[in-house]
């Protein structure tokens, strides 16, 4: 009896290859919610702050709350509670959550366990929040890339201990002219990195 010829090997791959899983459709609109929370001491006085915007970078809102003593992880979960419970409130229903907390990401899609009794009952109801979204996805980013909501953080942590916020403590007014584009210092100096407002001469 003659021998069949065999198949190729490739071909017997392709015959017990799992099927690509299909891409999730991302939507034509969608918030982009920058969240992050913190606690000095952990746990310690904690607080979060999230950043929302459009597709286009506009701002559309800004959210920060103190927890009083509670660990960093409940309040990088109760930032992402707040930017869902934000979105499920206002059009459209689709939300993009960035956050630099590789924990809370990975739990949130799965990937890790949530073992902590602390931690349970809010990833669940940031579970429920999102199965009322028509769109979720969420992406962990590096620190650098969520400075905003980091500030927004610090400054529900400041004010909830009674302390004034580094941004806002030494207010004061100096002269200045533009030349080139360049703002030149009539009187006085300023330290690196403070942040200037430039307000147009009467």
């Amino acid at each position: 009896m003659p021998r069949r010829p065999r198949r190729p090997a490739h071909h017997t791959q392709q015959l017990f290859a799992a099927p690509a899983a299909p891409a999730a459709r991302v939507p034509h609109d969608y918030i982009l919610a920058r969240i992050d929370g913190g606690a000095r001491g952990n746990p310690g006085p904690a607080g979060y702050g999230v950043l929302l915007e459009d597709r286009a970078g506009r701002k559309l809102a800004e959210l920060s709350h103190y927890l009083g003593p509670r660990t960093n992880n409940v309040a990088e979960y109760s930032g992402l509670i707040a930017a869902l419970e934000y979105v499920a409130a206002h059009p459209p229903k689709a939300v993009k959550v960035l956050s630099d907390s590789e924990l809370l990401v990975k739990q949130m899609r799965g990937e890790y366990k949530v073992k902590s009794p602390e931690l349970r009952p809010l990833y669940e109801k940031a579970r429920a929040l999102s199965h009322r979204l028509e769109w979720f996805a969420i992406e962990h980013v590096a620190r650098r890339e969520n400075r905003e909501a980091d500030r927004l953080a610090n400054r529900a942590m400041d004010q909830g201990m009674g302390r004034q916020p580094a941004a806002s403590a030494d207010k004061r007014e100096v002269r200045g002219v533009v030349r080139d584009g360049v703002v030149e210092l009539l009187d006085g100096s300023l330290p690196e990195g403070t942040r200037v407002k430039v307000r147009r001469a009467e």
